[in-house]
C-alpha cells in the first residue's frame, strides 16, 4: 500500500467500504483480505489528492449508522412486550460490539481528523463545551453510540422503564426470574450506562434521568407500603428485623441489577421509608429493649438507626441513663469493713459488663463509648449527700492499699497486677483525682513506714501507671518518697559504720528513715513524747551524725509513726511483740516494777491524755496489762495498772496494731481540709501563669482558662476560682482595668 495522497473516486471506494461497514456492524462474515483493504480505503480518503475526503465519509458513515439503528428501532418495536426487553438486549450486544470494531477500522479518521476538530479534555471539563453541540464532531465509537441513545433509547425509554420496573419488582415479591431474564435486566440497564461512558463529565445523566430516579421513586413507595403492612402485622422487635432482612436482600438486588453508583441511593430510600418515617414507633420501643437488656433487639435498633441522622440520639441517652443506674443501684448502700472492695470491685463489673454489649452490640461505636464514659463518671462523682465530699477518691485508694500491703489473702502476684490495672479504669472515671492522690499518698507513706508493701515492684508499676494517666507532675510526690526510702537505707549503712568504726555501741538495732517534709503527707506528732532511757542514746548519736552529714537541716521526730520490736521474757515463754513507740514505752516502765498507776505511767511517757488513753486502751485490749479496778470508760489517774502474768499467745511473734495509725473520721476530713488548701494555691498559680502570659483578659475567658487547665487534677468550683482571683488582687498581683470591672490585667 502507498502512503502518497492520490486520486480518489469517493461513490466507488464508498461502495465498497459501506459494505464491510454493513457487515461489521451486524458482526458479519469480513474476510481479513477485505478488513485490511478497508484501512487502505479509509486512510486514502482521509488523505486523498487534491481534496481530502475525510468529512465526506464522516457524514456517510453517520448517515448509514442512522438508517441502521432506526431499522434496529422498528425491528425492536414490532415485537411482542414480552419480548421487548430480549430483542433489545440482543440488537444492544450486537451493536455495541460492532461499534467497537467499526472504531477500530476508522482508526486513522478517528485520530487524525476528527480528534483535530475536537475541543480539548479540559474545554469539555472546565468549559463550556459540550458533546451534544451541533458543530461537536464525535470518534466513529462515540457517534454510534449517540445514534442509539438518539434513535433507539429515547423512542423506547417509557416501554423499557415500565418492563424494567416491572421484572424488578417481580424479583422484589419473590417470583422468581430465570436466569437469562435477570442478565437481560442487567444488561439493558447497563446500555443506559454504556452509551455515554465516552463523556468527560455526567456520564450517568441518561441512566439517572431514564431509569434510576424513576426506579427510586418506585422503590420509596414499594417500602412505603411494605413498612405500614409490616407495622401492622409485627410487634416492633420482628418489625426491625424484617426491615434488615429487606435491606439486605434489597443490597442484593441492587448488585444483581444495578449500576454502583446507585447502591447507596437505594438503601437510603430502603432505610428513609422502612425507618426514619417510622422513627417514633422504634424510639418508643427503646426504653424497653435497654431495661431489659434485649441485646438482639439493641443490636438490630442500632444496625437501623446509625445510617438516619440524629436516629442514635434517643437510644444513646437511654442506654447512658441506664447504665447510671445500674451503676449507682451496685454502689448504693455498701456496708461492712470491705467497702472499699465492694465499691470498686462492683463498679468494674458494670463498666466491664457495658463495655462488653458496647464492642458487640453497639460495634464500639463512638457515640456508645462517649455514653458508657459519662455514664461511670457520672456514678464514681455522685455525691448521695451533697454536703460531704465524694467518697470514691478515698474508696479507690483504699482498695489499692488493700491490693498492695501485705496480707494472707492477696492473690498471685498477676492477679494483683491485673486489678491494680483495672484500677486505672476507675481512676480515669475521678473527678477529683488530688482527692485520690492525697489518700493513696498516705496509705503509701504507711506502707513504706511501716514495712508493710508486698512488692516494691508492684508499688513502683502502680505509680507508673498513675503517671501515664496524669502526668509526671502528679506521681512527682511519689516518686520522691520512694527516693527518701533508698536514701534512708544509704544513711543507715553510713550510721552504723560509723558507730563500728568509733566503737560505739547503741545496745540494740536501730534504724530510721529521713523524710522529706514537702514529699510526704504533712505528719505532726500529736502528742508530746518522753524517749525511754533505752533508746536516748540511739536517737541523741544519730542526731550527731545527721548534723554533720548535713548541716543546717532539721530533724522533727515523728515518734507515732515508730515502731520497734520487745521481748518479753517474764512469762513462761518468750514472745517477739512489734508494736508502736508508743506502746513500746509503756511497756518498758515496767521493766522495774509489775504493777503502776495510770498517774505513774503518764508520768513517765509524757503522753496527753488522748494519746495515753488509746494507747494503754490497745495494751489492755491486747491482754497484755491488766486493769486490777472495775472496768471503766476512762482511766483515772489512780488506776492501778499491771502486767498480766499468765498471759500466753498461740504465737511467740506477732504484732500489735498501733491504734493511733487507723483512719479516723477526724483525719478523713484533714486530709479534704488539706487538699482544698493545695488547690487554692494551684489555682493561685494557674490564674498567675495565664494572666501571665495573656497579659489582660476579661472574666469569663479566664474562668475558662482555669477549668480547662484544672481539669485533669480536679474540677474547681467556680466560687473556689473566684475567690482566688480576689485573693491575687489582693496580693497585687493582678488588678481590674480602668475601662471595665469584668476585665482583669497581670501587673508585672
Amino acid at each position: 500500500m502507498s502512503l502518497k495522497p492520490k486520486r480518489v473516486d469517493f461513490t466507488t471506494t464508498w461502495a465498497d467500504l459501506k459494505e464491510t461497514v454493513k457487515g461489521v456492524v451486524t458482526l458479519g462474515n469480513v474476510p481479513h483480505t477485505i478488513w485490511y483493504n478497508r484501512f487502505s480505503d479509509v486512510y486514502s480518503l482521509c488523505v486523498a489528492y487534491p481534496e481530502p475526503l475525510a468529512e465526506k465519509l464522516y457524514q456517510e458513515t453517520k448517515k448509514f449508522l442512522e438508517e441502521h439503528v432506526k431499522s434496529l428501532f422498528i425491528q425492536v418495536n414490532g415485537t411482542s412486550e414480552e419480548q421487548l426487553l430480549t430483542v433489545y438486549y440482543t440488537l444492544w450486544q450486537q451493536y455495541s460490539q460492532g461499534m467497537d470494531y467499526l472504531h477500530k477500522l476508522y482508526s486513522y479518521l478517528n485520530t487524525q481528523h476528527i480528534k483535530k476538530q475536537k475541543a480539548s479534555d479540559a474545554e469539555l471539563l472546565y468549559g463550556t463545551l459540550s458533546y451534544e453541540s451541533p458543530e461537536q464532531m464525535k470518534e466513529i465509537g462515540e457517534l454510534g453510540l449517540d445514534l442509539w441513545k438518539k434513535y433507539m433509547i429515547e423512542p423506547l425509554k417509557a416501554d423499557l422503564l415500565r418492563l424494567l420496573l416491572g421484572g424488578i419488582h417481580c424479583d422484589r415479591t419473590g417470583q422468581s426470574l430465570y436466569n437469562e431474564k435477570s442478565s437481560t435486566i442487567q444488561g439493558v440497564i447497563q446500555s443506559f450506562v454504556s452509551v455515554e461512558e465516552y463523556k468527560k463529565k455526567n456520564t450517568l445523566e441518561l441512566y439517572e434521568a431514564v431509569f434510576e430516579g424513576p426506579f427510586l421513586e418506585a422503590t420509596g413507595e414499594y417500602y412505603k407500603q411494605e413498612a405500614s403492612r409490616l407495622l401492622q402485622e409485627c410487634t416492633i422487635s420482628l418489625y426491625m428485623e424484617k426491615v434488615l432482612q429487606r435491606r439486605d436482600e434489597e443490597d442484593l438486588r441492587s448488585r444483581k441489577f444495578l449500576h454502583p453508583s446507585s447502591y447507596s441511593k437505594v438503601r437510603s430510600e430502603c432505610e428513609k421509608r422502612m425507618v426514619a418515617d417510622h422513627l417514633a414507633a422504634i424510639h418508643n420501643e427503646c426504653p424497653t429493649m435497654v431495661q431489659q437488656e434485649l441485646q438482639q433487639d439493641l443490636r438490630n435498633a442500632y444496625a437501623l438507626l446509625k445510617s438516619i441522622p440524629g436516629g442514635l440520639t434517643v437510644l444513646v441517652s437511654h442506654v447512658m441513663e441506664h447504665i447510671k443506674q445500674q451503676g449507682l443501684r451496685t454502689v448504693t448502700n455498701l456496708s461492712g469493713d470491705n467497702i472499699a472492695v465492694q465499691f470498686v470491685e462492683g463498679m468494674l463489673s458494670v463498666h466491664s459488663k457495658y463495655k462488653e454489649i458496647t464492642n458487640t452490640v453497639f460495634s464500639n461505636d463512638q457515640l456508645f463509648s462517649s455514653a458508657l464514659d459519662m455514664a461511670c463518671a457520672a456514678v464514681v462523682n455522685h455525691r448521695f449527700n451533697t454536703k460531704q465530699n465524694c467518697r470514691s477518691p478515698e474508696l479507690l485508694a483504699k482498695y489499692c492499699d488493700t491490693l498492695l500491703k501485705k496480707s494472707t489473702k492477696g492473690g498471685s502476684d498477676t492477679e494483683v497486677d491485673d486489678k491494680l490495672t483495672q484500677c486505672i479504669t476507675v481512676f480515669k472515671y475521678i473527678d477529683d483525682k488530688d482527692v485520690y492522690q492525697a489518700f493513696y499518698s498516705r496509705k503509701l507513706a504507711h506502707r513504706l513506714i511501716s514495712q508493710l508493701s508486698q512488692s516494691m515492684d508492684a508499688e513502683e508499676a502502680m505509680i507508673n501507671r498513675l503517671k501515664q494517666a496524669c502526668g509526671y507532675e502528679f506521681t512527682n510526690k511519689l516518686h520522691r518518697m520512694f527516693t527518701d526510702m533508698s536514701v534512708s537505707s544509704d544513711l543507715n549503712n553510713k550510721f552504723n559504720l560509723l558507730n563500728k568504726d568509733r566503737m560505739i555501741e547503741l545496745g540494740l538495732n536501730f534504724s530510721i528513715y529521713v523524710l522529706q517534709t514537702g514529699a510526704w503527707p504533712r505528719q505532726v506528732c500529736p502528742t508530746d513524747f518522753a524517749v525511754p532511757q533505752e533508746l536516748e542514746k540511739s536517737v541523741q548519736e544519730f542526731e550527731d551524725f545527721y548534723r554533720l552529714q548535713f548541716n543546717g537541716r532539721k530533724l522533727a521526730w515523728l515518734h507515732h509513726l515508730s515502731y520497734g520490736e520487745l521481748k518479753l521474757n517474764y512469762l513462761k515463754k518468750r514472745y517477739f511483740i512489734t508494736m508502736g513507740t508508743f506502746q513500746m514505752a509503756m511497756l518498758l516502765v515496767f521493766q522495774e516494777t509489775n504493777s503502776v498507776t495510770c498517774g505513774e505511767l503518764m508520768e513517765a511517757t509524757k503522753l496527753n491524755s488522748d494519746q495515753f488513753q488509746k494507747v494503754l486502751q490497745s495494751l489492755v485490749d491486747s491482754k497484755l496489762l491488766a486493769v486490777t479496778s472495775d472496768t471503766v470508760e476512762v482511766f483515772q489517774p489512780s488506776t492501778v495498772i499491771s502486767l498480766n502474768m499468765d498471759y500466753s499467745n498461740k504465737r511467740t511473734k506477732f504484732r500489735i496494731n498501733n491504734t493511733i495509725q487507723k483512719e479516723t473520721v477526724q483525719e478523713t476530713e484533714t486530709t479534704h481540709s488539706s487538699v482544698n488548701e493545695d488547690r487554692k494555691m494551684y489555682l493561685q498559680a494557674t490564674i498567675v501563669r495565664i494572666m501571665k502570659s495573656r497579659k489582660i483578659l476579661r472574666h469569663m475567658v479566664l474562668i475558662q482558662e482555669v477549668l480547662s487547665q484544672s481539669q485533669p487534677r480536679f474540677a474547681p468550683p467556680i466560687g473556689m476560682i473566684k475567690k482566688c482571683i480576689e485573693t491575687l488582687i489582693d496580693k497585687q498581683y493582678l488588678e481590674r482595668t480602668p475601662n471595665s470591672t469584668d476585665e482583669y490585667s497581670y501587673v508585672a
